[in-house]
């Protein structure tokens, strides 16, 4: 795998994992409402569904590579576009802040099943790697499927990692994500403004 585009890929999916979404406003809500194994827990599940969202972004991917170059491209600023269509989006709401529903406690296996459930019935996030893969794929090195699938499970690994260290620190990240004002009203230009970075 080419280095400088696996480093950039790791850059952008820690970016993008730190971005407020309903993944990790759910992770901290249970740190904050139960405790940091019960966030933990949650981000094993969600972890877990992005398994079978990056095996099918891989397969979907790579069989369009084999079939066409020119398919490959249409795939890869198709995905950016998309990208720039998110970013779009944050910007229209960027004046709405966010904030972390107090759920009833739930026990940890529970949590787990959840965090599937929500990662698996969301098809944003497989559109979501669709549109990002391809971007740092390096076809002139060939084994595509090979180079999307680690970049995959890379950013699972960084996400989890992510999610694990906000399920400590939730209770103080919570604080100054969700209890300034002045941040939460701008969480939305800020996504926007990496997605629409990594889009272009």
């Amino acid at each position: 795998m080419n280095f400088t585009l696996t480093m950039s890929f790791l850059g952008a999916a820690i970016l993008l994992t730190l971005l407020p979404g309903p993944d990790i406003l759910f992770v901290m809500a249970q740190s904050i409402s139960q405790d940091k194994k019960a966030g933990i827990a949650t981000a094993l599940g969600l972890c877990s569904g992005l398994i079978v969202h990056i095996t099918a972004a891989t397969l979907g991917v790579s069989a369009i590579i084999y079939q066409s170059a020119l398919a490959f491209a249409v795939v890869k600023y198709t995905g950016a576009a998309y990208l720039l269509y998110l970013a779009w989006q944050s910007f229209k709401e960027k004046e709405a802040g966010f904030t972390i529903r107090q759920n009833e406690p739930l026990k940890y296996p529970s949590l787990y099943k959840k965090g599937i459930v929500m990662n698996l019935l969301n098809p944003k996030v497989s559109l979501f790697f669709l549109a990002l893969l391809p971007q740092f794929v390096d076809k002139s090195i060939g084994h595509i499927p090979l180079q999307m699938f680690l970049l995959g499970i890379l950013f699972l690994v960084q996400a989890f990692a992510i999610f694990a260290a906000v399920s400590v620190f939730s209770e103080k990240l919570g604080y100054v994500l969700l209890g300034n004002s002045f941040i939460a009203k701008r969480m939305n230009m800020i996504k926007g403004f990496i997605l629409g970075i990594i889009g272009i």
